[in-house]
């Protein structure tokens, strides 16, 4: 892809030798390069992001730091005896998903990182979520560096974090630089990052990269990214992301991108056109932009990633690449009932670090027990009402969603209210009971109008089903032809102004029939789960009185 200073020196080592060769001078300096000219280096990357907690297998045995320990080991294994320099590298969010991983402040998934033996980490947004000496405390349970070079501390002006590391490999010296999104300071929880400037990460970038130049003399420049891979750079409401950072940067400056925070497996039909047919186990064409090749295996540890690469006097080429998925399953029938079967072979758990996470596991489903809240009265969420009227646990939840997002309304589908919660004390073990399909809550902005359209569709969702919209926020009428009197915040809804709301991400994806929000420009996935959030209101406004959640006709039907 590019020439790096490397192989000017090697031009000039070769220069002087033959220059030494005729002088008299006895005293010679000759400049010997970390790699030899015309000679092919192979370099293997190995990547994963968005591990959001799941340090344990699923309940269906899928992915686990156990099963991915042993499928990187061998995939390690298998390229040094190659003799291929190899990295592990995460595009962050290691935080945030899981209750087992988030009541112990993740540290199974960073210890765990440690025994798999990643070499480095960009720092997502929900490394955030925490007091930052939370992640102080991280960064010690973790034995690689957690990078990004475009967070300040706001009180002394310098970079908060480490920029960048160099790693030495087989006579070349590779960069990787850590870069986080500038939307982390508008999601973020301000009580915890008040004190942080995140500041533009293309900027950053091109700036670093120059300061790498000049001092750090790199063979190959690598970014692990936590901004989003955005098909053709379209962002919508979003911060830019990969595609728009490979494109600012002088052409060929970045050999690769291994990202993350969109979670999504990043693999190409064309130019600037995503697979959208790609399903775990099919050949995946990584994205190229501007001569840099980004790279992102979808979430979770479903897949690693694998990028082999040789380098040849000064320029690095990409020889293959692939999504290997951890133990992901399909359904299949047999005997006409189906069945979920591995779709490649089962990868065995190490056993050591399985050992090691286990008690980890264990401890977290003690801890779902504990007591978070307690309430002064049922809070409703029965199949047989939930699905037929607004409840007082339908509304709790959506004004949880409302609450995290700082939105203006909030829509939840009653089929994601699974089951009520009694008066007295609240387990987190209820909450999960109540809300267990890990769905993450998502925002949207849109004017009144696109409002009003929405609201036609949602509103007039028929009952007795799981489509029948639980509201908090709004009032309205809804009538077979459509909804009308609609009000937001006190307001008569205005055509003209834009409006927050939320929804969860199943239902923003088009499920239950809702309408599909995550190709508006206006989407945006928090990365919170819902179960997540609906404990940490829970436990913020106990004692929960269940009368101020209590429909009082707000939503009238006709």
């Amino acid at each position: 892809m590019k020439e790096r200073l490397s192989l000017k020196l090697a031009i000039s080592a070769a220069l002087l030798a033959s220059v030494a060769g005729c002088s008299t001078t006895t005293e010679t300096t000759e400049v010997v390069p970390g790699w030899q000219p015309d000679t092919t280096y192979k370099v293997t990357i190995l990547h994963t992001n968005d591990n959001h907690g799941r340090f344990w297998h699923n309940r269906h045995g899928e992915y686990g730091m156990a099963a991915r320990k042993t499928l990187i080991d061998n995939l390690r294994d298998d390229a040094e005896a190659q003799g291929a320099a190899v990295l592990l590298l995460s595009g962050g969010d290691i935080n945030t998903g899981v209750p087992e991983s988030d009541l112990q402040d993740a540290e199974p998934d960073f210890k765990g990182m440690t025994m798999i033996g990643y070499d480095a980490m960009a720092l997502g947004n929900h490394e955030f979520d925490n007091p930052l000496d939370v992640l102080e405390q991280q960064m010690e349970w973790a034995d690689f560096p957690m990078l990004s070079a475009n967070i300040y501390d706001k009180a002394t002006g310098d970079r908060k974090y480490q920029a960048y590391q160099m790693f030495e490999r087989n006579g070349l010296r590779i960069a990787v630089i850590g870069l986080t999104t500038e939307d982390t300071a508008k999601i973020g929880n301000p009580e915890f990052i008040g004190e942080l400037d995140f500041r533009d990460p293309k900027e950053e970038a091109k700036k670093l990269i120059a300061e790498l130049e000049e001092t750090e003399n790199p063979d190959i420049i690598i970014a692990a990214t936590h901004m989003g891979h955005y098909e053709d750079g379209r962002r919508g409401i979003n911060a830019p992301g990969d595609v728009a950072l490979a494109r600012y940067l002088n052409g060929g400056s970045l050999d690769m991108i291994v990202g993350g925070h969109s979670q999504e497996p990043v693999c190409m039909e064309g130019p600037n056109m995503y697979n959208k047919s790609f399903k775990p186990g099919d050949e995946c064409k990584p994205d190229n932009q501007n001569g840099t090749w980004i790279v992102q295996a979808h979430e979770w540890g479903k897949y690693v990633g694998k990028a082999d690469f040789e380098f040849r006097n000064g320029e690095l080429n990409l020889v293959s690449y692939d999504l290997i998925p951890v133990n992901l399953k399909k359904k299949i029938k047999v005997n006409g009932e189906k069945k979920r079967v591995f779709i490649q072979n089962e990868i065995p758990k190490d056993k050591a670090l399985y050992d090691f996470l286990k008690p980890y596991q264990d401890k977290g489903q003690e801890q779902l027990n504990v007591k978070i809240a307690e309430t002064n009265g049922h809070l409703q969420g029965d199949r047989n009402v939930v699905r037929f009227q607004q409840t007082n646990l339908g509304r709790l939840i959506a004004a949880a969603h409302k609450d995290r997002a700082k939105a203006d309304f909030s829509v939840m589908n009653s089929g994601g209210v699974r089951a009520s919660i009694e008066e007295g004390d609240v387990t987190y073990k209820d909450v999960l009971t109540v809300q267990p399909f890990a769905n993450m809550v998502t925002y949207t902005d849109m004017s009144g109008a696109e409002v009003l359209d929405y609201l036609n569709e949602v509103a007039t969702k028929p009952v007795d089903s799981g489509a029948y919209a639980q509201f908090y926020g709004i009032s309205m009428t809804v009538s077979p032809d459509g909804v009308s009197d609609v009000v937001i915040g006190g307001e008569p809804l205005d055509a003209n102004k834009t409006y927050r709301f939320t929804v969860p991400s199943y239902n923003a994806a088009g499920g239950d029939g809702y309408p599909k929000l995550t190709d508006h420009p206006g989407n945006v996935n928090t990365g919170f789960v819902d179960a997540e959030v609906l404990k940490d209101y829970l436990e913020k406004n106990s004692p929960i009185d269940v009368n101020k959640y209590a429909p009082n006709g707000e939503i009238t039907y006709k």
